[in-house]
């Protein structure tokens, strides 16, 4: 890992804990000199912006990692189920790591980050549609709602995790149980 990925990954931690803080700010809880991470990230924004890529990357990555497109493509239920259960783990994952990025206004306007997120998005619901076509999901439900409802649950699980409300370890199965019940098949 390069020093400029340490201080990105250092400072998404601090921006996790406190969205509201300045890279001077962010330069004293992590120990350094503003200068050192002014070297690294000229401004805010662009800091922001390497952190919305990084979370744009673990989401692809988990698209990867469960074979989406293949699960889609396939129609089985049993791989679309498991799909849309690894996906949803990973998410949560993804809002531990990178929960400020959910909710900052900054990431809702880079154009290069938008356009981005909507292709992953677009993914997301073709896999919630062919789950919905295979008997897996809900076909009551429009897909783009289930994608909004998984976003939900992470910002939820995001909350839960900073106030102390559940325990990282039983929260991947609660978000699963959540979607899966609430979503599934009648």
């Amino acid at each position: 890992m390069t020093p400029r990925d340490e201080a990105r990954d250092a400072a998404r931690r601090h921006l996790n804990e406190d969205p509201t803080l300045s890279l001077g700010d962010l330069a004293a809880r992590m120990g350094i000199a503003r200068a050192t991470l002014h070297r690294h990230f000229s401004t805010r924004e662009a800091l922001l912006t390497e952190i919305g890529r990084a979370s744009l990357d673990s989401w692809e990555a988990s698209q990867r990692r469960c074979e989406q497109q293949a699960a889609i493509d396939s129609g089985d239920p049993g791989r679309l189920r498991a799909c849309v259960e690894a996906h949803l783990r990973d998410c949560v994952v993804d809002a531990e790591e990178f929960g400020f990025a959910l909710t900052d206004h900054f990431l809702s306007h880079s154009a290069e980050l938008v356009e981005r997120a909507a292709a992953l998005e677009r993914l997301d619901v073709a896999l919630y549609a062919a789950a919905q076509q295979a008997g897996v999901l809900r076909p009551d439900l429009p897909a783009a709602w289930l994608s909004h409802a998984v976003w939900g649950l992470m910002l939820g699980s995001r909350n839960a995790l900073r106030g102390g409300d559940v325990a990282r370890r039983p929260l991947e199965d609660i978000v699963v149980s959540t979607f899966l019940d609430g979503a599934a098949a009648r």
